[in-house]
């Protein structure tokens, strides 16, 4: 059984036949989309655990399909690792921006880029449970981030009439951080640590790119953000006193 279903996005057939049988050949599902076009067609006939998305390709970029991608019902629960050019720092912010749990730069190392996928499929498919297996939230489960109530063991966060708001792995993580650690100043290098387990590479946008992307999800004014707050200098601080 494989250990998990990958899509390579990517139109450079030498790049996308590499791709396949070097992740094949370490025990995972490969199918190969020449386009963002192919990508939907192999979607619609069996999904997928995560996409290896190239950004730059002709017609419809990976921004675009990365996009797309986390608006459908499942896309969430999808994991996206975005291939970039070595320089392009601008292609990285957006990725991140539309929902990119990782980027790898190319030219890429594969064993590299096999590490950067498991890290990824462990946030996506935590213990390796299938979604029927995972568990349900549990009283004393849960912790509130002003009006949102997230529920620590099925990985969800609603609003304040249950409706489940859409988190990806990524966010997931640095929320249970900032649960672990309400109200206490954690620095951009912390955040990376404690919620990435220094399996990223640091670049100065990053985590500010996902904590404006949660504040959009969890405070009434995400201009003005009372619940997931910037201390200038210092990095962010969870305020578990805060009304949202």
């Amino acid at each position: 059984m494989a250990e998990a279903e990958i899509i390579v996005v990517e139109d450079e057939p030498g790049i996308r036949e590499m791709l396949r049988d070097y992740l094949c050949g370490h025990g995972f599902a490969v199918r190969l989309a020449e386009s963002a076009a192919a990508c939907r067609r192999l979607l619609a006939e069996q999904g997928a655990d995560l996409i290896l998305l190239d950004i730059n390709m002709p017609g419809e970029d990976g921004l675009s399909l990365a996009r797309w991608l986390r608006g459908q019902p499942q896309g969430n629960a999808l994991g996206i690792i975005m291939l970039t050019a070595e320089a392009a720092v601008v292609d990285r912010v957006v990725g991140l921006e539309v929902g990119a749990d990782d980027y790898v730069a190319k030219p890429f190392d594969l064993r590299e880029l096999r590490a950067r996928i498991r890290t990824v499929l462990r946030r996506v498919k935590p213990a390796g449970m299938p979604p029927q297996q995972q568990p349900q939230p549990q009283p004393g489960d849960t912790v509130r981030f002003g009006s949102r109530l997230l529920h620590l063991g099925s990985r969800k966060l609603c609003d304040a009439g249950g409706l489940e708001i859409p988190l990806t792995a990524m966010e997931f993580d640095l929320l249970k951080t900032f649960a672990a650690h309400p109200d206490r100043v954690l620095s951009r290098d912390q955040l990376l640590d404690l919620a990435h387990h220094g399996q990223w590479e640091p670049f100065d946008r990053s985590i500010d790119i996902r904590i404006a992307r949660l504040r959009r999800k969890i405070e009434a004014d995400p201009a003005h953000p009372v619940v997931l707050k910037t201390v200038h200098g210092a990095g962010y601080l969870f305020d578990s006193n805060a009304s949202g």
